[in-house]
């Protein structure tokens, strides 16, 4: 017998887009909403507390910075795909939350005249990267999430693993879910949902992001008949550390970091002149691969990768110390070495997913009573590449129109009748066939080989063979017999946990790839090099990938261009 739980809304996820909507819902519904924050990890161990450099605001239209010039900078560094009516009203109202998150008890770094300190990072005409030190995803999660105790109406599922959205007659009516402890099943039903699970980082072994950052919500969403919007575009970041893939934050380039290849170069001279190691991150990515592939590269022989150096010599000890400590203490911990002193080997690392679940403006799927905030939605504001400090931008602004726009769908709304057997038919697919399943296949070994072509045919360049070829590989993981759980015990059961990530990522690399070979040019962080230049006539425009019997049927939907035609983008 399935456990039924019953909530107003449901919100999946607990990182900045789930805590800001959780508490915007509170507050819009006077504290009458009964608000459930499902979560497959402890609240705070949710991967926007590794957020380090800084969230982007207009603050200084008095010194010099503009809403216009965040607004221009955001849709060209988008190269242009960014819907700009999103983007207007983003960043319209980010300063209001950078002052609220301020109430609320975040100690932001200060200036000497004791007002709110920026900094620059890439892309940007301004500095107008709020920042907390390195620390800025922890400061804020400890603000949102202390915030969000406050409200007795909030209530925290720490430990469930979602499995599915419950969808009936196009209306939303709830999501399945594990509980990890005891290994029960229910099904957690509301009047509306909110999905802010975060990206699909780690579709690739080299990443930025945390272990748990896998893209079961955009997943459940596609199975569940929403489309995934711009998938294709993946952000590298250009600084991970050598071999980990921990992120070194673009403050440190912000602050006066610089790349240099194993001559002492600092190549970012010749690829943009203007902007250097500040231009957008798929400019400074692509250099450092030209780079590294034309034979001015390091190489670490333990882990076979190749790098380049950040050199933060001219950033200066007692800034590094106080401004970048995180990243001091990283590079200590995991490399040995002491930034003050030494050059830090970086790479280009998977950091960010353009793509996500299909939302309007008002962050509203396709589906009745459901939204999605955060990494986990395509407003899209970031179109072809995100500018850095713009993520936990977004996800304090869509959470916060999320939360709202719910709390406002549910008042006065009788609670739906369970939807009859769906959740049954889903404990029967996740216990009956995967958790009693057998199979020949490793799954671990499938997630390791997805990971690998991943990063060989799907990396910062990229083929029409090469992309071919990943499809192939991918629909032939697919196939194989690896839904299976050998950990029979229900408490804590982690094999099957992962075996169920292992599934979602597959469904959504297979997306990832098909907008990919589909996409006949480079756009932002999408580089063909059978298609090396960007063709506005063909393919200025969304893709839209739905589930499909044999796999993902790509469409397309318009740009919303307001203000700013495409134009050539130079750094």
């Amino acid at each position: 017998m399935v456990e039924t739980l019953r909530h107003d809304l449901v919100i999946v996820g607990s990182g900045i887009a789930g805590l800001r909507a959780a508490i915007e819902a509170a507050r819009v519904s006077a504290g009458k909403a009964d608000i459930a924050v499902v979560t497959k990890v402890q609240a705070m161990r949710a991967h926007s507390v590794s957020a380090e450099g800084g969230t982007a605001a207009v603050l200084y239209p008095e010194l010099g910075d503009s809403i216009e010039s965040h607004l221009f900078d955001t849709v060209k560094g988008s190269d242009y795909l960014a819907d700009q009516d999103a983007v207007e009203r983003f960043v319209n109202m980010m300063p209001g939350e950078i002052y609220q998150l301020e109430h609320w008890g975040l100690p932001w770094s200060r200036r000497e005249d004791g007002r709110i300190a920026q900094r620059w990072f890439g892309g940007y005409s301004y500095p107008r990267a709020t920042y907390a030190e390195d620390k800025v995803g922890f400061f804020e999660m400890q603000t949102l999430y202390d915030t969000a105790t406050k409200y007795p109406n909030i209530r925290f599922y720490q430990e469930w693993f979602v499995t599915a959205i419950l969808c009936e007659g196009g209306e939303f009516r709830g999501v399945t879910a594990i509980e990890m402890k005891t290994g029960n099943f229910a099904q957690i039903l509301g009047k509306a949902g909110i999905i802010a699970t975060g990206g699909a980082g780690r579709l690739y072994s080299f990443a930025t992001y945390a272990y748990s950052s896998t893209p079961d919500g955009l997943a459940a969403a596609y199975r569940a008949g929403i489309p995934l919007k711009d998938m294709e575009f993946i952000q590298f970041h250009p600084s991970g550390l050598i071999p980990s893939g921990i992120l070194i934050t673009e403050a440190a380039r912000g602050e006066g970091g610089v790349l240099l290849n194993k001559d002492g170069q600092r190549f970012m001279r010749e690829y943009a002149p203007n902007k250097l190691e500040l231009a957008s991150r798929d400019v400074v990515s692509r250099a450092m691969m030209t780079e590294i592939e034309q034979g001015r590269g390091f190489r670490d022989e333990a882990s076979g990768l190749d790098y380049l150096h950040l050199d933060l010599s001219p950033v200066g000890g007692e800034k590094i110390k106080s401004r970048l400590s995180q990243i001091r203490e990283i590079a200590i911990k995991f490399r040995g070495i002491d930034p003050a002193e030494k050059p830090l080997p970086v790479r280009p690392v998977c950091h960010y997913v353009m793509g996500g679940i299909d939302t309007n403006i008002d962050g509203a799927t396709s589906m009745k009573g459901l939204w999605a905030a955060g990494e986990a939605a395509c407003v899209s504001i970031n179109g072809a590449n995100r500018l850095g400090a713009n993520s936990t931008a977004e996800c304090l602004v869509w959470g916060k129109i999320t939360g709202e726009e719910a709390a406002k769908y549910i008042a006065g709304r009788q609670a739906p009748a369970p939807p009859p057997e769906l959740a049954e038919i889903e404990e029967k697919r996740v216990f009956d066939e995967i958790f009693h399943g057998r199979g020949g296949t490793n799954p671990y070994e499938v997630r390791d080989a997805l990971q690998k072509l991943m990063a060989k045919d799907v990396f910062v360049y990229r083929t029409g063979d090469g992309l071919s070829g990943a499809l192939e590989a991918i629909r032939a993981l697919k196939s194989k017999d690896f839904l299976h759980c050998e950990d029979k015990s229900r408490v804590y059961n982690t094999n099957l946990s992962d075996v169920l990530e292992v599934e979602s990522m597959l469904d959504v690399a297979e997306v990832v790839v098909a907008g990919a070979l589909a996409r006949t040019e480079s756009r932002g962080a999408h580089a063909r090099r059978d298609f090396p230049n960007r063709d506005d006539r063909d393919w200025l425009k969304h893709t839209l990938a739905y589930k499909g019997p044999d796999g993902p049927r790509l469409d397309y939907s318009a740009v919303t261009i307001t203000k700013y035609q495409p134009a050539e983008r130079h750094y």
